[in-house]
């Protein structure tokens, strides 16, 4: 019994190893990128993360929802709060139950959070054969967030030719067994900035990143100013303690 339990485990842990290979070899390790947030004084490039808002509205906002972020903390991105009020107004959300219990549809307000672009899970596998997976914590969700998810939208390739894909299957050399269901969602030109700024896959992708990245984490700032401001704090009380004892050993002697 116990020798038909090993063999089991012995196959099911070579089955995803080989299974990789089969798709084409080792997976790519994601290169490191420049980040500004990267660093205990690292920020967000504000400027870089309103153009990714407008990437995720514009391209990920069909398939991927944001569940945990509020149009109202849109604010940290330097919008005022009547552009605010004016990008929540260009959404509707589920009202509260009528007096006849009936729920209807309202233009979102700045307290809303952004809507999924399904009514359910069941709905969004039926389109995407797939549950797309919420957007708000995904740079937190993997290793090295920030580089997997900016290598997952640069990383499509034609297959090489001894990979055969079946239908709705796209080659990622980043993705675990280079697989993926999602269709490349970028290319260049296919947004245009009004800034000036490269319209290249490249771009797009750096852009939406620092945005996903602040969506995981909005007070990242913040408790990086604390972080400094307590090792202030730690130095200051270190040497003032030390000058105390220092004064008193030499009054002993």
């Amino acid at each position: 019994m116990n020798k038909k339990i090993l063999l089991i485990l012995s196959v099911l842990l070579v089955l995803p190893v080989t299974g990789a290979f089969a798709s084409g070899g080792e997976t790519a390790h994601p290169p490191s990128q420049s980040w500004s947030f990267e660093g205990p004084f690292g920020t967000f490039d504000r400027e870089s993360m309103q153009r990714g808002l407008k990437i995720y509205r514009e391209v990920c906002a069909a398939c991927h929802s944001l569940k945990r972020i509020a149009f109202r903390n849109l604010t940290d991105l330097g919008y005022s709060e009547d552009q605010v009020k004016a990008i929540a107004a260009e959404y509707s959300v589920m009202g509260e139950p009528d007096e006849e219990g009936e729920v209807n549809e309202r233009t979102a307000l700045p307290s809303d959070r952004f809507p999924s672009p399904y009514p359910n899970d069941n709905a969004a596998k039926a389109a995407n054969n797939a549950l797309p997976p919420d957007l708000s914590l995904i740079t937190k969700a993997r290793h090295d967030g920030p580089n997997y998810v900016y290598a997952i939208l640069t990383g499509y390739e034609d297959p090489p030719a001894e990979v055969e894909l079946l239908g709705g299957q796209h080659y990622n050399k980043y993705m675990s067994g280079h697989v993926i269901a999602m269709a490349p969602p970028l290319s260049d030109g296919a947004i245009q900035y009004e800034d000036g700024s490269l319209q290249t896959t490249g771009q797009y992708a750096h852009d939406v990143v620092q945005f996903l990245t602040w969506a995981a984490e909005p007070s990242m700032e913040a408790r990086k100013r604390t972080g400094v401001k307590v090792l202030i704090f730690l130095i200051i009380f270190a040497s003032v303690f030390y000058g105390i004892k220092k004064k008193i050993w030499v009054d002993a002697h």
